[in-house]
């Protein structure tokens, strides 16, 4: 199995920096961060700062390859295509590509490029960060899910990542149903991500008031049934976890999504709403909650779009 000796992350915003921060600290770890000249200037006049404390990267332009042992993606989904494009010169026959994008699509996309046997399927669950311009805030609650699809045997790639994030203490979790894990996580997203970009509702809203959280929970029954039809097993499960889990969020964090509706930024309701619609007309399966959200925030985009 691999030794993960050189990183690249690809994304230094509210989730890559927590992943940058965590492995800086080992410094027999030659980490790198993928950007653009643009942001390569900008970070090196402005750098990240995290809960904080300035931190300075090597950063890399796609101009200046080697060969990666591990590839983490953090980027938004909207910024994948990009990626792929630039990570191509950072791949060897052994490179390990772990993609932390929201949704469920963007590991098939990277397989469809690099090959299935590089890539582990992956997310990131816990308090979420607070972006504001360079500065980062996060309270260190979190863990990464990942593996292979199934881990009843952990494969050698995973065994590598495994022994990875134990030396760089990266607090992870490697379910033996990931695919089950996996729409769990999008249950998250596609519940409560939505219905605070809509409601403009922070954790605790939805803790307080039985009406709020009931709008999240409309939404993902309908993300349920298209899992099952799908093929996901233990689906009847999959709504009551997400309830206990966003009891522990704290009150006052806003949504990765309401943030970036809070900045003006595009959100990635295509692949929460917009996927689990197109899957259920492809399974002829009503979901008329995701469908009005989809409406709904595609024209809050439009219009913090014409208004910059």
């Amino acid at each position: 199995m691999k030794h993960i000796q050189k990183v690249l992350i690809c994304g230094l915003g509210a989730i890559g920096s927590i992943y940058a921060v965590q492995i800086l600290k080992h410094k027999d770890i030659d980490l790198s961060v993928l950007v653009d000249k643009a942001r390569l200037n900008r970070y090196k006049k402005e750098p990240l700062v995290f809960n904080e404390t300035e931190y300075c990267f090597n950063y890399v332009t796609s101009e200046e390859p080697f060969e990666a042992d591990l590839i983490l993606i953090a980027t938004k989904n909207n910024a994948l295509e990009y990626v792929l494009k630039n990570i191509k010169g950072f791949t060897g026959k052994d490179t390990i590509i772990i993609s932390l994008l929201n949704g469920l699509q963007s590991e098939d996309r990277i397989s469809e490029l690099f090959g299935k046997d590089r890539v582990l399927y992956s997310y990131y669950i816990g308090h979420t960060s607070t972006r504001t311009g360079r500065h980062v805030y996060h309270d260190g609650v979190y863990k990464t899910v990942f593996g292979e699809k199934y881990n009843k045997e952990y494969s050698d790639n995973v065994i590598s990542v495994k022994n990875f994030f134990d030396k760089t203490a990266i607090n992870y979790e490697i379910p033996v149903d990931m695919e089950y894990s996996r729409w769990w996580k999008f249950l998250v997203n596609i519940g409560y991500n939505q219905a605070s970009a809509v409601l403009n509702a922070a954790y605790g809203d939805f803790q307080k008031s039985e009406k709020v959280n009931k709008i999240a929970i409309e939404l993902m029954k309908e993300a349920v049934e298209v899992a099952r039809a799908c093929g996901v097993k233990n689906t009847d499960r999959l709504i009551p976890e997400v309830l206990e889990v966003i009891k522990t969020m704290l009150p006052e964090t806003r949504t990765s999504m309401l943030q970036d509706v809070d900045a003006g930024r595009e959100t990635e309701v295509d692949i929460f709403a917009g996927y689990v619609c197109s899957l259920g007309q492809i399974y002829g399966i009503k979901t008329p909650y995701n469908d009005m959200f989809l409406k709904i925030i595609k024209a809050i985009d439009d219009k913090n779009l014409t208004q910059q």
